[in-house]
């Protein structure tokens, strides 16, 4: 039991109030930075007080930006890769825990163990399937001599090509993979009574029927909370859509990698004073989306987290 005193409750509130000033502070020097004029944001001094030109800076943002386009193929991307990763660590955990299989728990250790490979580590290899998601299966032809074969027999040259650069499907499918969701899924799963395998099977249920009907509503505390976290973990992602969208003029890119458009390495308003207060705008406009996604998913997310109930 947690003892209650004046000292201790002024302590707990003393440190809320400590981080809730930490998280809040660099915020709200963004906000005020993006209501500013070019000659206030560039002066040496921290302006704490808002000013007049929000509006201004805003629209000069999603202009220059084109934030417009770019917010739209964010969402996509960050609906698509948190649906997948909720779908296919689902799956993946189901596989594992409700089938058994020679190397089972070596199929899952291995999986487990990609948590310490990053995106980065793997960045050229997915940028190759990438670019020819067939190539695997075009180099399994050509190293078993089926290539050769068929070009000499027919004189048709076999060439399997599928470009999924500029494309939701190029941004999506190889982010889709989780270790993290699957794990999780994994243990949650453990923790069904067996005794509901049991009566579903005599009640007739199939493997996908016991997933869908048992399993998926069991579990949808876990589903929001995995979502949330991959849906932020998709928008802010900025390496892979920066190499996946090459065709910035045609297809377009996410708005996280739009946003070093508007950072003023050069002059970009005329004067020779870089415009930080647009940059500080698209940021503003950037994080609306997370925010708000958040703010809805909250009861969600943290049920999710803390939910012991089965």
């Amino acid at each position: 039991m947690i003892e209650r005193t004046p000292l201790l409750n002024f302590l707990t509130y003393a440190v809320m109030v400590v981080g809730v000033f930490m998280v809040f502070l660099p915020l709200w020097l963004v906000f005020v930075g993006s209501t500013l004029t070019v000659r206030e944001i560039n002066i040496p001094e921290l302006h704490l007080i808002p000013g007049t030109h929000f509006f201004e800076n805003l629209q000069a943002a999603w202009a220059r930006g084109h934030l417009g386009g770019r917010l739209f193929n964010s969402l996509i991307m960050s609906l698509g890769v948190a649906t997948g990763k909720v779908v296919m660590s689902a799956l993946t955990a189901f596989g594992l825990v409700y089938f058994r299989f020679p190397g089972r728990m070596l199929v899952f250790w291995l999986i487990f163990i990609t948590l310490m490979l990053p995106l980065e580590v793997r960045i050229v290899p997915t940028y190759a399937v990438a670019a020819n998601a067939l190539w695997p299966f075009q180099s399994i032809l050509d190293a078993a001599g089926v290539t050769d074969l068929i070009h000499a027999l027919s004189g048709i040259q076999i060439a399997l090509e599928w470009n999924l650069l500029n494309s939701y499907t190029g941004l999506i499918l190889p982010l889709i993979a989780t270790a993290t969701g699957t794990f999780l899924y994994r243990q949650f799963f453990l923790t069904v009574p067996d005794e509901l395998l049991e009566a579903a099977r005599m009640d007739g249920a199939g493997p996908l029927r016991f997933l869908a009907e048992f399993l998926i509503p069991l579990s949808r505390a876990n589903m929001a909370a995995l979502f949330t976290i991959m849906f932020l973990y998709a928008w802010n992602q900025y390496l892979w859509p920066l190499l996946a969208t090459p065709d910035r003029a045609g297809f377009g890119t996410t708005a996280v990698v739009e946003l070093k458009l508007l950072a003023p390495t050069v002059s970009t308003n005329g004067g020779g004073t870089p415009d930080w207060n647009v940059a500080m705008a698209g940021c503003l406009i950037i994080m609306l989306p997370p925010l708000i996604f958040v703010a809805f998913m909250q009861r969600h997310f943290v049920r999710g987290l803390i939910a012991t109930e089965k």
